[in-house]
């Protein structure tokens, strides 16, 4: 295998300015989510904890899992309008839209959120959170792959993609460093700024691509279909490609999956943790998580997809939930139930997320953004509710912390799934590049 730094550095000239602003961009983008997550996660954990009141009489863990079929609500509401706006618009101008509404609640959200925030706001709170990821990351990488040819993917994805990773790393860094020092609503104001950076940043981008489009792919995964139903249109264009169902498989199984995971972490840190150290244990361990993700992002993940290929790529986080599920189910103890988050999103916001998004890059321009919007706001939310159903039901019939450690027997099945279904999307990939007949 060759060198792992210059295999990241494999750069040439004339993409550096367009690399840089993307990297910016996404480095924004995750910064200002990672100093949303543990807040507001903190902020719905703390209230039911420390108020000693429940939802209809669910404690924070369990509280938690309904708002996350919530989010799915949310994100089906945004998928329609993802779907109708890229219709007209796209890469710089769906960011301007959807940095201007994240700035706008961002800065809306001030006069409610200081001191005890009521429960609405609590809720308000988290969905919203977990909404901005849902449209900035989609639209970034909308953006992306609708400017970047399927075989530059695989030298400019690792460091563009390093941006995420390195803002996932600052932004838990600064949380971890400053949460004691600002309140909630200095931290929106911190957020709204570095969304206004993010609409600059993707102006300079765009401009770029725009006089210098990439070519388009010559090898549809599926037949095209006319513009509808905007909540259907994407979920049309899925079905009518096994390439994309593939895709499909592989978000929907991991995001199960995940949410089994964060319910895992989430009751172990509940069970272990007192309120008053629950900020400072949920921002530690979101650091480490993100200083691995960081390590990997920069050391291994080009190299992997540059020698190794997309494939590998794809079936290395499977595995290592895989091991770590397993150690979990044996010894479900503070610090193994919390680095389960590290194995799932360490490699998911690195090598995972650069080989899953490389996939569309073959793709057509209604597939980049309408069948992707479907696969990453809907698919992503509705097997996030699915998972849901599973951990209630699960603590509902065992009761207490001990079932939660039976929940890693569903994850270890469902991860022997997701490796079929990364192995072939990744020989899918190699052919629709024609990285088989060039070899």
């Amino acid at each position: 295998m060759a060198n792992p730094l210059k295999s990241f550095l494999d750069v040439r000239r004339r993409e550096v300015p367009f690399v840089v602003l993307m990297f910016l961009y996404f480095f924004l983008v995750i910064t200002v989510f990672w100093i949303l997550k543990p807040l507001k996660k903190a902020l719905f954990i703390g209230f039911y904890k420390g108020s000693g009141e429940t939802f209809f009489g669910l404690g924070g863990p369990e509280a938690e899992q309904l708002a996350k079929v919530g989010n799915m609500l949310v994100a089906f509401v945004a998928m329609v309008v993802f779907t109708l706006l890229s219709r007209r618009l796209h890469r710089q101008r769906l960011t301007f839209v959807f940095a201007g509404f994240s700035v706008a609640v961002l800065l809306g959200s001030l006069p409610f959120v200081a001191g005890e925030p009521p429960e609405p706001i609590v809720w308000s709170f988290y969905l919203f959170g977990d909404l901005f990821n849902t449209l900035m990351v989609a639209t970034f990488f909308a953006f992306l792959n609708d400017s970047v040819a399927p075989n530059d993917a695989k030298r400019l994805y690792g460091p563009i993609v390093l941006g995420g990773v390195a803002g996932g790393a600052f932004g838990s860094l600064v949380v971890n460093r400053l949460t004691d020092r600002l309140d909630l609503p200095q931290w929106l104001l911190i957020a709204s700024g570095m969304v206004g950076v993010i609409a600059a940043l993707a102006l300079a981008a765009g401009r770029l691509v725009d006089r210098n489009p990439p070519p388009a792919p010559d090898k549809p995964t599926g037949e095209a279909v006319l513009p509808g139903n905007a909540a259907l249109e994407g979920a049309r264009l899925v079905l009518r490609s096994r390439y994309l169902l593939a895709i499909v498989t592989i978000v929907g199984l991991y995001e199960i999956i995940s949410t089994i995971l964060d319910y895992q972490f989430t009751s172990t840190v509940d069970h272990f943790v007192s309120k008053q150290d629950l900020d400072n244990h949920f921002s530690t361990v979101f650091l480490i998580t993100n200083t691995f993700a960081l390590g990997v992002q920069l050391f291994l993940t080009s190299a992997i997809m540059k020698n190794l290929g997309v494939r590998v790529a794809l079936l290395i986080t499977p595995m290592a939930i895989l091991g770590n599920s397993v150690a979990f189910l044996a010894l479900p103890a503070l610090w193994v139930g919390s680095l389960l988050n590290t194995s799932d999103n360490g490699l998911n916001y690195s090598m995972n997320q650069s080989a899953k998004e490389s996939l569309y890059t073959p793709t057509s321009r209604d597939e980049k953004y309408k069948a992707k919007a479907f696969i990453d706001m809907f698919v992503q939310r509705a097997a996030k509710a699915i998972a849901v159903g599973v951990n209630l039901l699960l603590a509902a019939y065992f009761g207490g912390f001990e079932a939660v450690r039976w929940l890693s027997i569903v994850a270890i099945a469902l991860v022997a799934i997701w490796i079929l279904a990364a192995s072939y999307a990744g020989k899918r990939f190699r052919q629709l590049t024609g990285a088989d007949a060039a070899e």
